[in-house]
């Protein structure tokens, strides 16, 4: 017999399944129901044979059929009864466990996100999460009640001659090697077939987002060859699981062979000696080949077992990642008011590289600043330790004088409302685009949002109006369209801190215009920190700080800064070369 070794992670999946004591219960009665009449079946050979055809009894050509109805019967309820209990406990944990999969990727830092595809991801829910499913509602089940039949044949062969029994018994150890064999191997390459399918996932993912780009390049042709050079790596390795699924069979057969061989030879020769009857002999024969297919049977159901495991392990590998950012043991909750924000010696790497070094920065309550810079200068990784996205490694951020590590996450970020450069929409209604922070949000409340955001007029020419769908990532929508509707989310969630990280640099003059009107509005009384790539878009700033290789280098107004004709003077020249009036009038 071979060893399975289980992991805690697996541990873990029978403690699922343990939760499910009653209905499992119920479907190990219906196995044994299963089992019973499987022995039945094979015991029922011997009066067949014996008492009808050899003895001509009249009575048992009555009791006998009856008796086979009554078995039948009983195995149809019994493997209706089983079937059912086993697939609803199945489907119940696999539902439990993509659900605890899915909240625990909910709960993990964006630097998770940042690292791992999005096809990749996918394929873990999807995928690796059916295996899994495979294993526990199909091959546990196979398991047990293949196990259960076996017993009750391996009763009848003993019980009709113990001889033969033995010999019968002694292949079966042989007959296991394949098992053991091709099982280990089923696993290692299944791990290769679910780590290429999550590639395969990502690419389609990639291309079909990007897929106008695609397109615009005429890179069709590119595309294909190197979805088929995918397809091809996952054909592959299939393959070898199907080598490796299809040999086991085949030898435990030829084992078994040798076996039922013997027992014809053995068996025969009692009878032709007349020391056993040919009733026994095809009895002990129906049992022993019906013994030896449920024996097959769990050479396939242990390939499907080490399937499971093998995607078990890629699933637990997500749900044992612990996130880097932690509630405190005793959470402060920050309650909404104005705020103000205080960075202290600051410093954060990403990947080992330090990306911001000795910030401090004092942003009063309703002040706007303004953080400009070149990419990759630290703008957006400043802004993004706000809500905790990242913590910082040295330093402290406060807000009103609370670190913001000692806060409670949810309060701390029900504090934030950010608008991007990327509008982020998703494929449901205008409406529950724009009350997407606040679901409890009124008729009346997301309308008076739209309108400040500049939306109204454009959602009232659709024919839902409010209730249309914008599609994927917001796709029946002009991109200053979906930016107004994103600012109205921002609007209704009324944060006191706003984010805005270039949420204008992708737009045109005349939607630039219409949302720079919309954020006029959602800036009114409120903290914010601006990301600016065009210097014209943050004459409404109060302060200005520029950011150079992750340092602050400059900080003040729009005339103190161009006076000290330092970075921003630089930024300034850089934007305004090929303008016709190429002197700054600050107002």
């Amino acid at each position: 017999m071979f060893k399975l070794k289980l992991k805690d992670r697996h541990k873990h999946l029978l403690l699922l399944v343990k939760e499910n004591k009653f209905r499992l219960f119920l479907a190990m009665v219906c196995m044994l129901v299963i089992a019973v009449a499987s022995a039945a079946t094979a015991f029922l050979v011997k009066p067949v044979l014996d008492d009808i055809f050899f003895n001509k009894d009249a009575q048992m050509l009555i009791i006998i059929p009856i008796a086979v109805i009554l078995v039948y019967f009983l195995r149809g309820l019994g493997s209706y009864g089983q079937a059912y209990l086993m697939n609803y406990v199945g489907e119940g944990i696999i539902r439990n466990l993509r659900n605890d999969l899915y909240d625990h990727i909910q709960d993990l830092p964006l630097a998770f996100f940042h690292k791992e595809k999005t096809g990749v991801l996918m394929s873990r829910i999807t995928n690796d999460v059916n295996i899994i499913k495979g294993m526990v509602s199909t091959a546990v089940t196979g398991s047990l009640k293949d196990c259960f039949t076996i017993v009750g044949l391996t009763f009848v062969i003993f019980y009709r001659d113990w001889k033969m029994a033995l010999f019968a018994i002694v292949i079966l150890p042989l007959a296991f090697y394949p098992v053991v064999e091709f099982g280990r191997r089923v696993r290692r390459v299944s791990t290769g077939c679910q780590e290429s399918m999550g590639r395969l996932n990502s690419f389609l993912h990639e291309t079909f987002a990007g897929n106008k780009i695609v397109k615009a390049f005429g890179m069709e042709s590119y595309e294909k060859k190197r979805f088929s050079d995918r397809t091809l790596e996952l054909f592959k390795l299939e393959m070898k699981v199907v080598i490796a699924r299809s040999l086991s069979s085949p030898i435990m057969e030829f084992l078994g062979g040798i076996g039922i061989a013997f027992i014809i030879w053995y068996g025969g020769s009692k009878v032709i000696e007349g020391t056993s009857t040919a009733g026994t002999f095809f009895s002990f024969m129906a049992a022993v080949l019906m013994l030896y297919e449920p024996i097959k049977k769990l050479s396939g159901l242990n390939n499907a077992i080490q399937q499971g495991l093998a995607a078990s392990d890629r699933v637990f590998d997500i749900i044992e990642t612990e996130s880097d950012i932690k509630e405190p043991e005793n959470p402060v909750q920050i309650m909404r008011k104005p705020h103000r924000v205080t960075f202290e010696d600051v410093f954060f790497k990403y990947d080992d590289v330090m990306v911001l070094k000795e910030i401090n920065l004092h942003v009063e309550a309703g002040e706007i600043l303004a953080i400009i810079g070149m990419s990759g200068g630290g703008k957006t990784s400043l802004v993004n330790l706000i809500p905790r996205f990242y913590d910082v490694d040295r330093g402290v951020i406060r807000i009103d004088g609370t670190d913001i590590r000692d806060a409670s996450i949810s309060s701390l970020r029900d504090q934030i409302a950010i608008v991007t450069q990327e509008p982020i929409l998703f494929n449901d209604t205008i409406r529950n685009n724009i009350a997407y922070g606040n679901r409890n949000a009124t008729n009346e409340e997301i309308i008076k949002a739209a309108k400040a955001a500049y939306a109204y007029d454009f959602v009232q020419d659709f024919p839902g109006k409010f209730d249309t769908n914008i599609g994927e990532l917001g796709g029946r929508l002009s991109g200053g369209e979906k930016q107004r509707i994103c600012i109205a989310r921002s609007l209704l969630k009324d944060a006191p801190i706003l984010i805005l990280d270039e949420a204008t640099s992708a737009l045109d003059a005349e939607a630039e215009s219409l949302v720079q009107r919309a954020l006029k509005n959602l800036m009114k009384g409120r903290t914010t920190f601006v990301i600016a790539h065009r210097l014209s878009t943050i004459d409404y700033a109060n302060r200005i700080v520029v950011i150079v290789n992750g340092k602050i280098v400059e900080e003040g107004n729009q005339e103190e800064l161009f006076a000290q004709q330092g970075e921003f003077y630089k930024l300034y020249q850089m934007q305004y070369s090929n303008s016709q009036d190429k002197e700054f009038q600050p107002e």
